[in-house]
């Protein structure tokens, strides 16, 4: 009876060794729902949030159960429009925006962030280049297509104006719901160019070979994207921060990375 009770002890304190090893972080105090990471995501930005099947896949989703379970968390993705994505966050109803979000000034105002991938953005036609667009100096004129609310959408309104200021025909600006969408548009002529970010483009020109190509060089490819939290919560921006730190320090960062074909440039945190 002592062995056995003996055996039970010693089994125990392997699980509770076994729970710590897993929860390498300690999760933030303040949580919309006990054990879980709330968070809101627009999945309609390949390659790092979508539907497949009606399910949520891609690099942020993988990232979001990463760094939950570096928390002893589970967690609990919202699907949402964009444009909803920091009404939700400063409304608490979600904990973190784990949406590919792009770091800019003015939401900066609004969010705090922690930074985890560098990306660019590329130009894109359809095969054969029919209008010769060669940078963004060559699309006066033309029609763009973009994902509604995405940093794309900026630079295409960028330029318009800068168009407009140099007396040459404007940009017309196409807003759609999903990338899908907009990369629809050049397909079938509705647009004329379609900007997406590096890795989106990756994807979308191995899934359809022979259909569109890139035009020109990476451009802003200097841009960040970041998980935003609410100003006031420092805590949970530390334990993401120390969750980020732990996938880098075991190589799942790097990765999550390879996993998803994206080039290692990206890698912000383990550059």
């Amino acid at each position: 009876m002592f062995t056995k009770k003996l055996a039970l002890m010693g089994f125990a304190a392997v699980l509770f060794a076994g729970g710590a090893m897993a929860q390498e972080v300690m999760a933030p105090k303040k949580l919309i729902n006990p054990g879980k990471l709330t968070y809101g995501t627009a999945a309609t930005f390949a390659p790092f949030e979508y539907t497949e099947n009606g399910k949520l896949v891609g690099f942020d989703i993988e990232l979001g159960e990463m760094l939950a379970e570096k928390m002893g968390l589970e967690t609990a993705p919202l699907n949402m429009e964009f444009k909803g994505l920091i009404p939700a966050l400063q409304g608490t109803r979600i904990d973190i925006i784990n949406s590919a979000m792009y770091i800019n000034e003015e939401r900066a105002k609004q969010v705090e962030f922690v930074p985890y991938l560098k990306i660019g953005n590329e130009i894109i036609v359809k095969a054969g280049n029919p209008h010769g667009i060669k940078s963004r100096a060559d699309v006066c004129g033309r029609t763009i297509a973009v994902t509604l609310g995405g940093i794309q959408e900026s630079y295409a309104r960028e330029d318009a104006t800068r168009c407009e200021g140099e007396g040459k025909p404007t940009v017309t600006v196409l807003t759609f719901p999903t990338a899908q969408d907009s990369a629809l548009a050049v397909r079938v002529d509705r647009a004329d160019i379609f900007y997406n970010s590096t890795p989106g483009a990756v994807k979308q020109l191995s899934e359809l070979p022979g259909i569109y190509e890139l035009a020109g060089e990476t451009f802003e490819s200097n841009t960040r994207i970041g998980i935003a939290l609410r100003k006031d919560d420092m805590d949970g921006k530390r334990a993401i921060e120390e969750a980020l730190a732990a996938l880098v320090a075991d190589g799942s960062y790097d990765a999550l990375i390879e996993r998803y074909n994206l080039p290692k440039s990206v890698a912000l945190l383990s550059q």
